[in-house]
């Protein structure tokens, strides 16, 4: 064999150098090394996997209580007012006064808050609410009953009538009947004061109204002649002045029980339609038995516009009755 047969090639780098080596195997610590890295990144898979699938749970979950809450709010949404009066109150104005939200929830109303919405009108004087589950809200109401009228006017609005209870409360009034509002009498010698919204109590009420309710009760005849009920001597005098019908003026004394003054009264509107001649201008029933009283002849003159028409004073205890018999009947024990 030929010398020059036999002999490699010079390298020129590196490169060229054959470097066939077998890989060194890895050593029991860079195969454990190996493992941990291993288990460490599936462990984080999993990890970020279960928080996947616990934040798709929880927000399944959330779904499904809000699901719940919603049904459970339409199931006791509130559908029925369920209304209670001794008044004239009816469904539709208690509905319209509570004003509740559409499908407002029985659980979430604030009760307290819609009673004062109830008493703010004055016909009502006490209310009670209750939740009658599932879906019902009871309203009972206790409201005032109107004994006299009174005109008041604020600010530049035109005057309107208002409504005067027993305790002396104004308001405006709903769902009376005209035909009873027309019987009332009207109120004289009082000042509304604002208080508020609306006005103050009138003093001297409870007074006025047991007047007009012995009189409703025990004299209707004579109840429906009044027109007006003045207030003027009440705190001065402790005198009711009413207008009616056939009198002008009927003082009535409040130290005297009301119904043996309308007693007298009767006996003397009887004694007058004996004399048709003389009219009764005033009848004073604060003086106990003696009831003086004042005639106007020119009332039932024959000439009307003579001007010789005299008035009758006011007779004096002590003097003789203007009418036969007068004396005697008033001195029952009447």
């Amino acid at each position: 064999m030929s010398k020059t047969a036999t002999i490699s090639r010079p390298a020129r780098t590196w490169q060229d150098i054959s470097q066939s080596v077998n890989q060194r195997a890895m050593s029991k610590t860079g195969r454990r090394r190996r493992q941990a890295v291993m288990l460490k990144a599936g462990g984080i898979v999993l990890v970020l996997a279960a928080v996947v699938w616990g934040a798709m749970e929880i927000s399944s979950v959330i779904d499904s209580n809000q699901l719940r809450e919603n049904a459970a709010k339409s199931e006791m949404s509130v559908r029925d007012v369920a209304l209670s009066t001794d008044g004239v109150l009816d469904q539709a104005w208690t509905v319209r006064t509570l004003a509740l939200a559409k499908n407002a929830d029985l659980m979430a109303l604030d009760l307290y808050a819609l009673r004062a919405r109830l008493l703010a009108s004055g016909q009502v004087s006490a209310a009670v609410l209750t939740r009658n589950f599932p879906t019902t809200l009871g309203v009972s109401l206790q409201e005032r009953a109107p004994v006299a009228r009174v005109m008041a006017q604020i600010g530049d609005t035109p005057p309107h009538a208002l409504l005067v209870a027993r305790d002396g409360v104004v308001y405006d009034g709903e769902g009376y009947a005209p035909a009873l509002l027309s019987t009332l009498p009207w109120l004289d010698g009082v000042k509304l004061m604002r208080a508020g919204r609306g006005f103050a109590p009138v003093d001297g009420m409870e007074t006025v109204a047991d007047l007009l309710a012995t009189a409703h009760n025990q004299a209707e005849h004579l109840y429906r002649t009044f027109t007006v009920v003045s207030l003027a001597r009440l705190a001065s005098d402790g005198e009711i002045v009413v207008h009616s019908k056939d009198i002008p003026e009927i003082t009535f004394s409040t130290r005297d029980d009301f119904f043996r003054q309308l007693a007298r009264l009767d006996y003397v509107l009887d004694l007058a339609r004996m004399q048709p001649d003389k009219a009764l201008k005033s009848v004073n029933l604060a003086n106990g038995l003696q009831v003086p009283v004042a005639l106007d002849t020119r009332a039932r003159s024959e000439n009307a516009g003579d001007p010789s028409a005299r008035v009758t004073p006011l007779v004096p205890n002590n003097a003789p009755s203007l009418f036969p018999n007068l004396k005697h009947l008033i001195q029952r024990d009447f």
